[in-house]
């Protein structure tokens, strides 16, 4: 018979884990901010993640032992948070680590005597699991533990193995897990059963380095890496259902509950989701405040934003409508932050210290996204009146994405309120909507193949890295310090051979700061080698060609010679991009920063972050504005100096970019001044003309820019002329008469349509004439069900009206099969079978229409529905009548 552990709180199971690691020689270290050193991920997500560097051997460990309760912050599995007993946002990871000092057997000693004696859990509640190949690990867990065989459990490489990477260290895990029910013996252990068992220890034994082969080689030094999770080891010690109700949590959700004059105890279990999800994510925005994140619309201040409009749209479907007297809030879920700042304060100070800036920042973003709420709640009211007018039943993709995109409006509230109204919302179209922005958003670039990689860190030890003379000398010569093919090292290669070269010194500019690389060619004694593009890995410049004539030879010393016409094109681009960026703060807001740009040789995309869509009348000031700086002749000037120089001078840094000790300024005074490395015109009127080909949005809050510049200007204007001249043919009308014509034309569609319309509607309801001798007798009603063919929703609307009318006290029910194979379905009843017999028509014909894959709803007497399948419409209208007979 198990024993039950000792209760714990939050806070004691924090101090005895890292006294007990401390008493082992461990060095106490005080969690880094979520805001992270490490520039390839926005928030910390792992207790690991401050040692980075010594596992990867980029830095020396100071002490071989260290020991940490490290606040951690994910947003993958949001959409699980409060739904599920242990998904979260923010979590507290305590972890013991070692730098090539005690391995597998000491870790898994400590592990199991904190787990015993410090923490009271009996062996018979505990399981663990080892990579199935893990056959040390096994061994010691039955062999010097006294773990039974049939209660440690072999996983695969998808549960118990970690990598760092597709390369780099690497090596399994094992796991310890809580059995809630050891009473249903030891046959057919599941650990994915979630129900019985939760994972609460994870030992990490770094023992491999895996190369881009997949090739594993033992670490000279290995390491260990392991992570407790504070609230999993609450919920065990604490004996409650999930970790929601530890101490670390359920105090933001009773405070929560006072402010909505809800009690949690008391909730069902809808409500319930609502307050775990506002408890979980106060809780994260609170230290995110903290550390110094400020909401806004790109990056992590995105996460922030997010985080907090979730809480916001809970606690408005708990009735806290967010009341602000000023600037002072009186009912809203921002007051349920000082719950959270004092079960923070004892571990962590700095959220005490930055208490008040907390408040601002939830307050404000609180206030703000009522008033954003309130806008988006208008628009869904006039899209719900345009469904419904025209016979719909569903909210398009297209409608609940912008919603989302224009006003912030999330998809469950467009869900929620949809289904208030008896509709539905098209999820797939919705996904695909956020799916195509997603792409449009990414830049179109490849990567260095890991092959390529991996033969430049073998040769990295050797070479110096390539010194750029591009800035000042289009031609130079340049000695081939490395070539490969297909990733690897060869001695030559000869014409109609793909290379990847590089070279002591190049003209070329390499891929980076959204600038693409340079064209051109290599050339010596009877050698040419074309260069489609060119990428920086490390500080290597990594030319992408092919030889079109002779052969190449590692050392030779050859001519690069970069494409003029494209360098000129790039950089009549790029110094257009600052322009442009230049004038969006003049003219729309000084507070826009850039989220994102591309540099071709043919156009230029400009990303930013920015509230709403410009006006047209923005958009012409701005290509004006940028067109008077280019006639002025500006002149550059271009320096380098330290990057705090460069921000005390207000040099515009990018968002994200990691810049060194010493920047690149690039100065046009008085318009622009950003740190930039990419090429760019000596002076404006270099640039000629701009022109703004598009303004739209591509996410929440983020616009983007797109325009050529330069010589790209007259192509662009060549492909509109063309466009014209083939309109003027076509529509046998000028260039200037082209507008006028085009409306007569959609004029008159328009009328087409109308007239075929009524046209529609009289046959309809000839057609619905001939139905009424189907009509049978059932009590003192009418039924009428029947299929209408060709009949479009308007149409089939009309029909059963105007039959149910005719027939008096009746239930009418038709169908049609739409042209695009869709289904559409009516009901109309009486007044009398509404009352007497408690039919509604919204609810009777949208339980219908799910058998044909659809949905939908209305008033009681009339009311519309559709559906997907029309190979289910006489199921659906013979069971729709079955039913209607029984009920009648």
């Amino acid at each position: 018979m198990s024993k039950s552990p000792q209760f714990l709180s939050g806070s004691e199971i924090r101090k005895k884990f890292l006294d007990f690691y401390i008493q082992q020689q461990h060095k106490w270290l005080p969690s880094a901010s979520l805001v992270p050193e490490d520039p390839t991920v926005l928030l910390t997500i792992a207790g690991m993640l401050p040692f980075k560097p010594i596992f990867l051997g980029q830095r020396s460990p100071e002490f071989p032992r260290a020991t940490t309760s490290q606040k951690c912050l994910r947003t993958n599995d949001i959409e699980n948070v409060g739904r599920t007993a242990r998904h979260h946002t923010f979590f507290e990871m305590l972890g013991n680590f070692s730098f090539g000092d005690y391995f597998k057997e000491q870790a898994i000693a400590w592990a199991w005597e904190l787990s015993t004696e410090v923490f009271g859990l009996s062996p018979e509640n505990l399981v663990v699991s080892v990579f199935q190949d893990d056959d040390e690990a096994f061994a010691i867990w039955r062999d010097q533990i006294g773990i039974p065989a049939h209660r440690i459990q072999r996983m695969g490489e998808e549960d118990n193995f970690w990598t760092s990477g597709p390369t780099g260290p690497c090596g399994p895990c094992s796991e310890i897990y809580y059995d809630f029910h050891p009473e249903q013996g030891d046959d057919n252990i599941d650990l994915e059963d979630d129900t019985r068992f939760i994972e609460f220890y994870n030992l990490v034994f770094m023992q491999y380095n895996q190369d881009a082969a997949g090739n594993r080689t033992p670490l000279q030094n290995k390491n260990i890496d392991t992570g407790l999770g504070l609230e999993r080891m609450a919920q065990i010690l604490q004996r409650v259902p999930n970790n929601y109700e530890t101490d670390l949590i359920l105090p933001i959700i009773k405070t929560a509950g006072e402010i909505a004059g809800i009690d949690y105890a008391e909730s069902d279990e809808k409500t319930k989701v609502s307050l775990k999800v506002i408890g979980d994510h106060i809780r994260a925005v609170v230290h995110m405040i903290a550390d110094g994140i400020t909401a806004s619309n790109t990056g992590r201040g995105y996460i922030l934003r997010r985080l907090i409009r979730r809480v916001v749209r809970h606690g408005r479907l708990m009735g806290i409508q967010g009341e602000f007297t000023g600037k002072v809030a009186q009912k809203a879920i921002s007051l349920a932050a000082p719950s959270a700042n004092a079960l923070a304060e004892s571990a962590y100070p700095n959220v005490r210290e930055r208490e008040a800036v907390i408040m601002a920042e939830l307050q404000r973003e609180e206030s703000r996204f009522r008033k954003t709420l309130e806008r988006g709640e208008k628009l869904i009211s006039q899209i719900i009146e345009k469904v419904k007018q025209a016979g719909e039943t569903q909210i398009s993709g297209k409608d609940a994405f912008t919603l989302y995109d224009t006003y912030g409006f999330p998809l469950e509230l467009t869900q929620e309120v949809a289904e208030e109204e008896g509709l539905t919302v098209d999820v797939p179209g919705y996904q695909a909507a956020i799916k195509r922005q997603q792409e449009i958003s990414q830049a179109a670039h490849e990567t260095i193949d890991l092959t390529v990689q991996e033969s430049l860190d073998k040769l990295a030890e050797h070479l110096d890295g390539t010194e750029f003379l591009g800035y000042t000398q289009p031609q130079s010569p340049g000695k081939v310090a490395v070539l490969l093919v297909d990733g690897k090292s060869v001695e030559s290669a000869e014409a109609g051979t793909e290379v990847q070269i590089i070279l002591e010194q190049t003209p070329f500019y390499a891929e980076s700061g959204g600038q693409i690389g340079d064209r051109g060619y290599l050339s010596g004694d009877n050698l040419l080698v074309r260069i489609a593009d060119v990428k920086k890995e490390s500080d290597f410049f990594v030319h992408f060609g092919a030889i079109e004539r002779g052969i190449l030879h590692l050392g030779d010393t050859v001519t690069a010679q970069i494409d003029r016409a494209c360098r000129r094109r790039a950089q009549a681009n790029h110094t257009a991009t600052h322009l442009l960026q230049a004038a969006l703060k003049l003219i729309v807001d000084p507070g826009i920063s850039q989220a994102g740009s591309l540099v071709d040789f043919d156009r230029l995309r400009f990303d930013f972050n920015c509230e709403g869509a410009l006006t047209a009348e923005e958009v012409q000031q701005i290509e004006e504005q940028v067109n008077t700086w280019i006639g002025e002749a500006h002149t550059a000037e271009v320096a380098v100096m330290p990057i705090a120089e460069a921000k005390a001078k207000g040099a515009v840094a990018m968002f994200g970019e990691k810049y060194g000790a010493q920047v690149r300024v690039i100065d046009f005074p008085g318009v622009s001044m950003e740190l930039c490395g990419g090429t760019h015109v000596n002076n404006t009127a270099e640039i000629g003309v701009f022109k703004i080909v598009s303004e739209t949005g591509i996410a929440a809050g983020i616009r983007r820019i797109e325009a050529v510049a330069g010589p790209a200007v007259l192509d662009y204007l060549n492909l509109r002329d063309q466009i014209v001249r083939e309109l003027s043919d076509r529509f046998k009308a000028k260039p200037e008469e082209l507008p006028e014509r085009i409306t007569s034309l959609q004029q008159e569609l328009k009328a087409s349509q109308k007239q075929l319309d009524a046209l529609k509607q009289e046959l309809a309801l000839a057609k619905s004439d001939q139905l009424l001798a189907q009509a049978e007798s059932v009590g003192e009603f009418k039924l009428l069900v029947a299929k209408m063919e060709n009949a479009d929703p308007d149409a089939l609307k009309t029909a059963a009206e105007r039959l149910q009318q005719k027939l008096g006290e009746s239930a009418v029910v038709l169908g049609s099969v739409l042209a695009e194979g869709k289904v559409s379905l009516v009901a109309a009843f009486s007044p009398k079978v509404n009352k007497e017999k408690k039919l509604q028509a919204g609810k009777f014909i949208g339980s219908i229409a799910k058998i044909c894959g659809g949905g939908g709803g209305g008033r009681p007497n009339l009311a519309q529905a559709g559906g997907r399948d029309a190979s289910k419409l006489a199921e659906a209208l013979e069971t729709a009548k079955n039913q209607l007979q029984e009920t009648l």
